[in-house]
C-alpha cells in the first residue's frame, strides 16, 4: 500500500527528481511532484511524495521532517485526505466543484 506524504518549506528550486532523491534511502519513491503554479509555471514551495510501503514511508516522515535542504528546514508529514467541497450546484466549469470558492462579502485583509 502506497502512502502519501506532504512536503512543505521547500525552496523553489527544487524539482520533482531532487523531492524523489532525497526520499528514495527510505524505499521505493512511486512518485514525487513538486507543485507548479499553473500560470506561473513557479513553485508553489511544497510537493507530495508517494512511496511504495507504509514502513518507508513513517520512516522518512521521522527521519527527513526538518532536514536543511538548499537552506531552507523542510515540513515532512502525511498529507491528509482532501476533503470534497460542499457548495454543491453546476458552476458551469465542467461539474460541481470548480476549485473556485465564491466570497460572501468583500475584505481588504487578504
Amino acid at each position: 500500500m502506497e502512502k502519501k506524504i506532504f512536503v512543505g518549506n521547500l525552496p523553489f528550486e527544487v524539482t520533482d527528481f531532487e523531492l524523489e532523491d532525497i526520499f528514495k534511502e527510505y524505499g521505493e519513491v512511486a512518485s514525487a511532484k513538486v507543485i507548479v503554479d499553473r500560470r506561473t509555471g513557479r513553485s508553489r514551495g511544497f510537493g507530495f511524495v508517494e512511496m511504495g510501503t507504509e514502513d518507508g514511508a513513517q520512516q522518512a516522515v521521522e527521519a527527513l521532517n526538518g532536514l536543511e535542504v538548499k537552506g531552507r528546514a523542510i515540513n515532512v508529514s502525511f498529507a491528509r485526505k482532501q476533503e470534497s467541497s460542499d457548495r454543491g450546484g453546476d458552476r458551469g466549469f465542467g461539474g460541481g466543484d470548480s476549485g473556485f470558492q465564491r466570497k460572501s462579502s468583500y475584505n481588504n485583509n487578504y
